[in-house]
């Protein structure tokens, strides 16, 4: 129904842009890659997917249309919603899943919080027809650099996927030392070395 939301950047939350359209605030739900190219004021244009639930539209923003379709197949493997199809792509690129899925790569998936070791076996199955071959080659693509307030989106980015204040704090100290020897910080490396230490502490 909304393919693409094109205008400029009106205010950031920590899961979400608002963009307007036409004098109108488009809501879309982020991940943290994403929304870390944003800057309020600048024009954008975001490939974007509605989700209709009986209670509720939600619009959700990508930075392209690969992460969409993504997005959108993640969806069509049974209890996988819109939400832990986007914590997906929070941890992962599209063709960092599409490698994990056609490698059989269980460790990846239960990165991802809320996957199990049995859900991921059962997505490994499940979507390994539907995500189809990686297009890239060599390591995984993750995120975009930013120069600044990596602290604050990492920390957001932990408490969006539902950890706690205190944990989310430990991670992003765990980190630091990794974010400062890069020199530009990528919010998606950082995001899955942090998930890694609390997957480790849990």
């Amino acid at each position: 129904m909304i393919a693409f939301v094109s205008g400029p950047v009106a205010a950031l939350a920590p899961d979400a842009a608002v963009v307007e359209v036409g004098g109108i605030g488009m809501s879309l739900q982020c991940t943290p890659n994403t929304l870390s190219t944003l800057r309020i004021g600048q024009q954008t244009k975001l490939a974007a997917s509605l989700v209709v639930r009986e209670d509720s539209l939600t619009l959700y923003g990508f930075a392209d249309d690969d992460e969409k379709q993504t997005f959108e197949l993640l969806q069509t493997a049974s209890g996988v919603g819109p939400r832990l199809a986007q914590a997906m792509l929070a941890v992962h690129s599209p063709d960092a899943l599409r490698r994990a899925v056609s490698t059989g790569d269980e460790k990846s998936l239960t990165a991802v919080p809320g996957i199990g070791k049995k859900g991921a076996q059962k997505l490994l199955l499940e979507l390994k027809d539907r995500l189809g071959e990686p297009l890239g080659t060599g390591g995984p693509a993750i995120g975009t650099a930013v120069t600044s307030g990596w602290r604050e989106q990492l920390h957001a980015a932990l408490i969006g996927l539902g950890y706690a204040t205190r944990e989310a704090d430990e991670a992003v100290d765990a980190v630091a030392p990794q974010a400062e020897a890069e020199g530009t910080p990528q919010v998606g490396r950082l995001l899955k070395a942090a998930l890694q230490t609390l997957n480790r502490t849990r």
